[in-house]
């Protein structure tokens, strides 16, 4: 074969592969289309966790790569009362993802609701000593992780320890030892399992002082020594919360100060009008209202209007602004860990009846018909140009 043969074949060898490259199908799951960008997970129920919805267990499959359980591994719910362990729904759990191969997540050691009851009290209902408190802390922490040493990829080791202001919650573990309680609780895991990630996790986080003290824990927490290995934003959001540019602003300031990644750990987006009390009411809570049936219908007619359906262009307002914010992930990528969806369909939602009880929400990626929605395609669609 003369030499400019071989040339022309392997100019033509050539136009092949690149055709053939291009003719390979886009990505059509959210999954493939986010590879290499970040984790995209979802919370799981205990039907799911126990494969008895065959449509759910088909979804996750195809759309997911990590799951997260929504109460399974609160200490409520391993530890009933102190020291009288329930294991089996949260073996099912790491069970489930493990033999799905998807990155499991532990949510959540230390929280100071859904806790155990008499996690922090002594025997007649008084606050334990600051050193009571820490052994106990630790033979939990330690009896919970080591269990799952090697199979949980992550923990949101600290739940919700700060208030919007700014200021510590003055949860019974703040009470007895103060910001503390935080360093401790990740000592305590770090030494159960070296090799596993461990996250602080908070809603809100589109508020500016609860960064700033975030960012100072995060701080002292290095300064210490100790493993943290990204900020957890809850991104329970709305229609009109928070501020995009605000939000995205704060997500890069306390990476550019801290230097850890962020995730999203319980992302939905209600489609209701947002929770808030008039002036006259502001001091009144959510029970005192409902069970005055004048107030009540008052409050009803403002924050359940879609009682007979949401109109078409309320759902197209929802995805085109919930588009917006999944531009904010996927420009922020190469900080951007993990985003987790908080539940698969619509009905499986906790902003349901919540805290109106007739009150329908469709928050999350897939329809009560685990149909998914138009933001969905758009992510498919759209990630690779990001």
């Amino acid at each position: 074969m003369k030499p400019n043969s071989i040339s022309v074949m392997a100019s033509a060898i050539a136009l092949i592969a690149a055709a053939a490259a291009c003719s390979q199908p886009k990505a059509d799951t959210l999954k493939d289309s986010l590879d290499g960008k970040f984790l995209v997970g979802v919370a799981v129920n205990e039907k799911q966790i126990r494969c008895e919805d065959p449509r759910a267990d088909s979804l996750i499959s195809l759309h997911f790569n990590s799951v997260e359980p929504e109460n399974c591994l609160k200490s409520c719910e391993i530890m009933p009362s102190w020291g009288n362990y329930e294991w089996e729904l949260a073996d099912a759990y790491v069970d489930f993802g493990q033999k799905k191969g998807l990155t499991v997540i532990g949510h959540c050691l230390t929280w100071h609701s859904q806790c155990t009851p008499d996690y922090c009290y002594d025997s007649e209902g008084k606050l334990l000593s600051p050193d009571s408190l820490k052994s106990r802390m630790k033979e939990y922490i330690t009896t919970v992780v080591t269990r799952y040493k090697g199979r949980i990829k992550g923990w949101d080791v600290v739940n919700e320890s700060v208030m919007e202001d700014g200021s510590f919650r003055e949860s019974p573990f703040y009470q007895i030892l103060g910001p503390e309680f935080i360093y401790w609780s990740f000592q305590c895991a770090h030494e159960a399992d070296p090799d596993c990630e461990l996250y602080l996790n908070d809603y809100s986080m589109h508020n500016p002082d609860k960064v700033e003290t975030y960012i100072k824990v995060i701080k002292e927490m290095l300064s210490r020594g100790l493993r943290i290995d990204a900020m957890g934003f809850q991104a329970h959001i709305g229609m009109d919360y928070p501020d995009f540019v605000e939000y995205e602003a704060l997500i890069k300031h306390l990476n550019a100060e801290t230097g850890i990644p962020v995730m999203f750990t319980e992302v939905d987006m209600s489609i209701n009008p947002t929770l808030v009390k008039s002036a006259d009411l502001a001091d009144m809570s959510f029970a005192q209202i409902l069970a005055d049936p004048a107030l009540k219908a008052r409050f009803e007619a403002d924050l359940n209007p879609y009682r007979d359906g949401v109109p078409e262009e309320r759902i197209a307002e929802w995805n085109d602004r919930f588009i917006q914010f999944w531009q904010i992930l996927l420009r922020n990528s190469s900080i951007v860990k993990r985003v987790n969806i908080w539940g698969l369909i619509d009905t499986d939602s906790w902003k349901n009846g919540w805290p109106i009880p007739e009150r329908k929400d469709m928050p999350v990626l897939f329809d009560e018909n685990y149909n998914q929605k138009p933001v969905v395609d758009w992510v498919i669609e759209n990630a690779e140009k990001y």
